[in-house]
């Protein structure tokens, strides 16, 4: 067909005619001196077609067949991590050689895209429901309610710690000039740890945690600021006090603190995606904090504490 596509139509015309006549591919090759193959093509496609006229193709065969793409799909349906590569073997057992770049577009076009799995808590039964009990006992809760709570939490702050990664406009070739650089220093030149508070109306108490934590220490933070930033933020009577399920906070001599001291705990479910709105607050706090660029541990704290009184 290669030959023949190049052929006048006028051309085409004739030896179909010739060829009704009665004459042969041999014959009819010797006539209009071309070869025998290209002659057999001409008479076999206007056989087939009816017409001497090559219709248009839409470009290269696909490698892949139909069916082939079927199960390429139903593999990745059923195991999402399958890799392109795992996929280009199993073509290869049937004899078809196809870069992953191929796979990779045949997927696309089912609306079937790699991308990064997102990591999550591993859940148990146990926790799903918990979860859904949770969910299902706080979703009306008024603001009302809400305005109550005291949220609670522990958060680490490195001295040369950088949250997330930071641009700079350059040209090519210059990404190690020190003026493009983002310093690191091992473990992050050292850190603090910080306890705080806070609820709608705003801060609540930030508190250096002296070393490691444990039950102890934690109950004398609590001593020592609760109250005091439960007035400051002019809870009513009634505040709710929230705090997740670290060990040290579910101890057995915190439970007894809490207890005589009369805190009415948020339930908080196992495995919690974390609700706790002082997350974000924390997350402001770096920002802040490292945009100020302190030098050593004590200009880290103090800073903390200034930027924290900042937060409306």
């Amino acid at each position: 067909m290669g030959a023949s596509k190049h052929l006048s139509n006028d051309l085409k015309t004739k030896i179909i005619q010739h060829h009704g006549l009665g004459e042969g591919y041999k014959k009819l090759s010797q006539r209009f001196k071309l070869s025998v193959s290209t002659v057999r093509n001409i008479v076999r496609n206007w056989k087939t077609t009816g017409t001497v006229l090559v219709k248009a193709r839409s470009g290269r065969p696909r490698k892949i067949s139909e069916r082939q793409r079927r199960r390429m799909v139903r593999t990745v349906t059923v195991n999402p991590q399958t890799s392109s590569k795992d996929l280009q073997h199993q073509l290869a057992a049937d004899g078809v050689t196809v870069h992953r770049s191929t796979i990779q577009r045949t997927l696309h076009k089912e609306m079937l895209y790699g991308r990064v799995m997102r990591k999550k808590p591993f859940l148990c039964t146990r926790h799903k429901r918990g979860r859904l009990r949770y969910a299902k006992a706080h979703l009306d809760k008024p603001a009302s309610f809400w305005n109550k709570v005291l949220w609670t939490d522990e958060t680490k702050i490195e001295l040369f710690g950088h949250n997330q990664g930071r641009y700079a406009w350059r040209e090519k070739n210059t990404a190690f000039q020190e003026k493009h650089l983002l310093p690191t220093v091992k473990f992050g030149g050292g850190s603090i740890m910080l306890w705080g508070c806070v609820s709608s109306a705003g801060t609540g108490n930030l508190v250096k945690v002296e070393g490691r934590m444990d039950s102890s220490q934690y109950q004398q933070i609590l001593e020592n600021n609760v109250q005091e930033s439960v007035t400051k933020l002019k809870l009513r009577r009634g505040w709710i006090f929230q705090q997740d399920n670290d060990p040290k906070h579910c101890s057995k001599s915190t439970k007894a603190f809490m207890q005589r001291n009369k805190y009415n705990i948020l339930e908080w479910p196992s495995q919690s995606p974390d609700l706790n709105i002082i997350e974000n607050v924390w997350c402001a706090l770096k920002r802040a904090v490292h945009a100020r660029k302190p030098s050593n541990l004590t200009e880290l704290e103090m800073i903390c504490r200034e930027e924290w009184s900042k937060i409306p």
